[in-house]
């Protein structure tokens, strides 16, 4: 498995560990938010337990009177005790969402009892609960003075109440609403609710249920309860005291009377906010695959991109690297694919320049032959005494032309052509022997030198006829280039630790150019500090790199200390067991 796998294995584990951070955040967040404890207005820790029993107790065996001391005597827990018109025992003012929170839990099982009902013996069923400690601000103990305090008020309007109750909502226990008389005041006098306000001071208003509720308040308005038969009415007023009506019935709607009444509708507190959960993390989880994929989609289609425009300028002829440039540093199989098209397409661009050139080069080797046999044609029409001269020298052309063809021929097989190296066995010192000594004729007609040193006994696999060949163009290119006088060494040597054949031929020539010790090798290729007047074509170092590499060897060449050209050939020595 390559890096690209790597790279999509661990750009998807990323995209996935993040959705499931994320969704497990937002769940944790949630059950964290549930389980924190919440501020209620109900208190329901140990404390309230004890409170409400101790009032439960009083209330069941020792009556409302006893309970109502109790409560009055109560400073450290000021448990309230609500009636099922929503009339607290003391008077005290009691929250709607109390109501709602104490209607809730009595609902709820379990072995904390924080809000207890109790019958009592007058037939009113109380609710007991304890305010937590942030409701009880504003909420005094001694409900009757507060009560009282509201009774100076002579100027409140007709539909006047509390300011922070809703308009004839139920009680605590769903019925119609009301509350009860001020601690203190008169017993109410019943009231019928058949039309306006009556001259006592009392009116009445329609309920919006099925029923009508009936209760005069002590006050200048009253309201109705709503629901399926006759509730209990409340009035809220600026008057000053409260009434409660005898309606017999509980009903569970609202009303619509003048006044405002006391008690929480059903409809309960504002809900509170609910995140929009889960479709948040899914969201979450949704965009953030959309933006890995589209990172990954554009990760991977840039450089896949990039290898299609340099494909697209490649089928144009234009085989100029493009990847490198556009890829950058990714250092992955894709940038490894680009980079390999780059060489690619610089060995084809190298291959037809190669070919270019060949051409070029052949064409005019083939030129200067040609146009010397065609003056020596000339000639022999033009002077027939000297017709053997002439003759002789169309020979030495053709012969030339021959040798030229002959070595394109080979070059073209040697680089076409796959070569078996291991066809037979051949001795390198008799090879070199022979080759150094047919050299030796052709470097004392030219007043130089040729000496072999070394006498290595080992052979290579391969083939004598190409292996000699490649040696002997080699020896022959030193022999043109050395100076008259020179010596031309041969020497021969084995290298046991890479387990190779070393063959090196050195010269006194010129040498040559550093630039130009690779381009040597190439067809056709003469170097600036090729002697003018030596004879070839070019074609003799090519083919001995064609056939060394063919063999399994290397080749090389470097300018001396002193002068001259080394070149030297490395040949892999055969195995014992083969050659046996």
């Amino acid at each position: 498995m390559g890096r690209l796998f790597w790279k999509f294995f661990l750009s998807i584990l990323l995209a996935q560990v993040v959705a499931a951070v994320g969704i497990g955040g937002a769940i944790w967040l949630r059950n964290r938010d549930a389980a924190m404890p919440r501020q209620q207005d109900i208190d329901t820790g140990p404390r309230a337990e004890d409170a409400i029993e101790s009032a439960a107790a009083t209330l069941e065996f020792g009556g409302v009177n006893a309970l109502q001391s109790l409560l009055e005597n109560m400073n450290r827990h000021r448990v309230y005790a609500v009636n099922e018109q929503g009339r607290e025992l003391l008077g005290r003012i009691v929250k709607p969402a109390m109501i709602l929170e104490a209607r809730r839990l009595l609902k709820q099982d379990g072995s904390q009892r924080v809000v207890r009902e109790v019958k009592a013996a007058d037939g009113h069923r109380y609710a007991l609960f304890l305010p937590s400690r942030e409701n009880l601000g504003g909420m005094q103990a001694g409900g009757a003075p507060l009560l009282r305090s509201l009774a100076s008020i002579a100027s409140v309007p007709l539909d006047g109440g509390h300011p922070g109750y809703q308009r004839g909502h139920g009680d605590w226990r769903g019925h119609g609403p009301g509350m009860g008389p001020a601690p203190g005041a008169a017993a109410p006098v019943p009231a019928t609710s058949a039309g306006p306000a009556a001259d006592s001071g009392t009116s009445t208003g329609t309920s919006a249920g099925p029923g009508s509720g009936s209760g005069p308040g002590y006050g200048p308005g009253s309201g109705a309860g709503a629901g399926p038969g006759q509730g209990y009415g409340s009035v809220a007023g600026p008057g000053p005291g409260q009434g409660y009506g005898p309606g017999p019935g509980f009903g569970p709607g609202t009303g619509n009377g003048p006044g405002p009444g006391f008690g929480p509708g059903p409809q309960g507190p504002p809900p509170r906010f609910q995140p929009l959960t889960p479709f948040i993390p899914i969201a979450a989880a949704v965009l953030a695959s959309l933006l890995f994929a589209a990172l990954l989609a554009w990760y991977f289609s840039r450089p896949i991109r990039s290898l299609r425009q340099a494909f697209e300028a490649a089928s144009h002829g234009d085989l100029a690297p493009r990847f490198a440039r556009a890829g950058g540093k990714r250092g992955d199989e894709l940038s490894d694919l680009g980079r390999d098209f780059d060489r690619m397409t610089a060995r084809l661009r190298s291959l037809m320049d190669a070919q270019t050139r060949l051409l070029h080069d052949v064409s005019h080797e083939l030129r200067s032959p040609l146009a010397r046999l065609q003056a020596a044609i000339g000639l022999a029409h033009q002077q027939p005494d000297k017709a053997h001269a002439t003759m002789e020298r169309i020979e030495r052309e053709s012969v030339r032309m021959d040798k030229l063809v002959g070595e394109l021929l080979t070059l073209a097989r040697l680089e076409t052509s796959p070569i078996n190296p291991a066809h037979e066995q051949i001795s390198m010192a008799e090879l070199l022997e022979e080759i150094v000594a047919d050299a030796e004729f052709e470097a004392a007609s030219h007043d130089r030198a040729i000496e072999l040193r070394g006498s290595a006994d080992v052979a290579v696999s391969g083939q004598a006829d190409l292996l000699a060949r490649a040696i002997e163009n080699i020896v022959r290119n030193a022999i043109k280039h050395s100076p008259a006088g020179g010596t031309v060494r041969v020497e021969l040597e084995t290298d046991e630790a890479t387990d190779r054949l070393r063959i090196r031929v050195l010269d006194r020539g010129p040498g040559v150019a550093q630039a130009d010790l690779q381009a040597i090798f190439e067809p056709f290729f003469r170097s600036s500090d090729t002697l003018k007047d030596v004879e070839g074509h070019g074609l003799g170092l090519a083919i001995a790199q064609q056939v060394v590499l063919a063999h399994g060897g290397s080749i090389a060449a470097r300018n001396r200390e002193h002068g001259g050209l080394a070149v030297e050939i490395a040949l892999p020595i055969a195995q014992h067991d083969s050659a046996a």
